[in-house]
């Protein structure tokens, strides 16, 4: 039996193909443009995306089955009649909407999406993006009027052009701000605060099920990508949690049954997966730039190639009052600051470009400690942490989170986790359990004390507060 799970990420699309006996690779990956068309905008081109998708699915090569993993919060409009966009895909990362989610603020919006939906208001979900949407592009109002719009999060405009199916997942549907989480359904309170139709949303069904076919193979599941990786990390019971190191940095920690809302700490209730309709919730908290913030660095010259980002000769950059905050999309949980700016602090005529790298990746893992230590409040978090992404593959930075989380943290050999997560939640849907690839583990520990870690932090949330308010 061969499963494909497709991975349409923020950067790329891949495709993995697994079998029963544990095999797992991947068969093709292409890159995609990042548009920028205003400061603070960030979108993709839907029909680039989708054929990206079917050079995928053409590499796989026979399946049984498929599986896809979609951005999340990533969001559009296109017409029901010819499928054509009506709309780029406006990324997770767009803030063009900060103005509108500040007036609702000051209206006393917030109450309704953090009750409802489990979410603060902010850019980074999906529905003031849909409003945004109907808002400012008449074909989408056109459409509309017509009853010939719709609307939804980038799986569903794929799962409409390849399978004809006009549906998304509960886990996605979580993070759009329109999804009530105690009933798994579009909200109509949510949808007239946003100014979103609902008429023009998808159907919301499980994570695993029938999603359509392609050709002749059937869609088992789909879900948003960290959900994906939460799964694919092994995780099962509440405690167990994962942070995914790509375009931004994902904490997720399984709750089982359990709702659990933080709208003090920054925290968000989502949804893990649903299967036979019993969701398993989760709690996620997220950093805007992880990997977003290494490539920045990149281009402006600061290293050359990312091995140089394996190791540093000098001691920690934090421990040498050397700090970056990475905040160039803001700062998410659990400050929710858009307002924040990136920074380093502490430079002197001495500070080298290795120095300001240095500085970089440790300024992402104490952003990520954050999280964590929120996160600890409320679940007892695994003292032994998996995490996979780009970052991951650094074993400084793998060192350094150890060290500030005082924890052991895991990176694997094999670490297309969200696919593979994808792909054994497909074949959920055939009755299949995948095994587990092979792999090997790293296990990193702490090397410094506890009081040395929390110096390091507190000198960190100084830095924090030196960001906040900039823009």
């Amino acid at each position: 039996m061969r499963i494909a799970a497709l991975d349409q990420g923020t950067t790329s699309t891949r495709v993995l193909v697994t079998g029963q006996d544990g095999s797992a690779d991947i068969h093709l990956a292409l890159r995609h443009r990042q548009h920028h068309p205003q400061s603070g905008w960030v979108e993709h081109d839907p029909l680039e995306l989708l054929a990206n998708l079917q050079s995928c699915l053409e590499a796989a090569g026979p399946i049984d089955a498929i599986g896809l993993a979609n951005q999340g919060e990533s969001c559009m409009a296109w017409d029901a009649r010819s499928g054509e966009p009506l709309s780029p895909l406006i990324v997770w990362q767009d803030n063009r909407t900060t103005g509108r989610i500040e007036e609702l603020r000051a209206q006393g919006g917030e109450a309704l999406t953090l009750e409802r939906a489990g979410l603060p208001l902010d850019a980074y979900f999906s529905a003031s993006k849909l409003a945004w949407i109907i808002e400012h592009l008449p074909a989408a109002r056109d459409a509309l009027a017509t009853g010939r719009l719709r609307l939804g999060t980038s799986d569903a405009w794929f799962l409409d052009r390849l399978t004809g199916v006009y549906a998304t997942d509960v886990t996605t549907a979580s993070r759009t701000s329109l999804m009530n989480l105690s009933s798994g359904q579009w909200d109509p309170d949510l949808c007239a605060l946003f100014g979103v139709p609902i008429e023009a949303l998808p159907e919301i069904r499980d994570t695993v099920g029938y999603f359509g076919d392609i050709g002749v193979t059937p869609v088992t599941a789909s879900v948003v990508d960290q959900q994906a990786s939460l799964y694919g990390h092994g995780c099962r019971q509440p405690g167990d949690a994962k942070i995914t190191f790509g375009t931004g940095a994902f904490a997720l920690t399984l709750s089982g049954d359990r709702i659990i809302r933080s709208p003090e700490n920054g925290l968000l209730a989502t949804i893990a997966w649903q299967l036979d309709g019993k969701p398993v919730y989760a709690m996620d908290g997220g950093v805007y730039d992880a990997s977003a913030a290494v490539e920045w660095a990149g281009r402006l010259g600061l290293f050359s190639d990312v091995s140089e980002l394996a190791g540093f000769d000098q001691p920690a950059a934090i421990s040498r009052g050397l700090a970056f905050v990475p905040a160039l999309s803001g700062l998410a949980c659990p400050h929710w600051d858009r307002s924040a700016g990136a920074l380093w602090l502490g430079m002197n005529a001495a500070t080298t470009r290795e120095d300001m790298c240095q500085a970089l990746l440790e300024g992402v893992a104490l952003r990520s400690a954050e999280v964590i230590r929120s996160m600890d409040g409320f679940l007892t978090v695994t003292d032994r942490l998996s995490i996979d992404g780009g970052l991951a593959r650094s074993p400084y930075f793998a060192q350094f989170l150890a060290d500030i989380l005082q924890r052991h943290i895991t990176t694997q050999r094999f670490d297309e986790l969200t696919a593979f997560g994808c792909a054994a939640l497909a074949a959920r849907g055939l009755g299949v359990e995948l095994k587990a690839p092979r792999n090997t583990c790293t296990e990193f520990r702490p090397k410094i004390d506890k009081a040395t870690a929390e110096q390091w932090q507190a000198r960190f949330s100084d830095a924090i507060g030196r960001s906040r308010g900039w823009r």
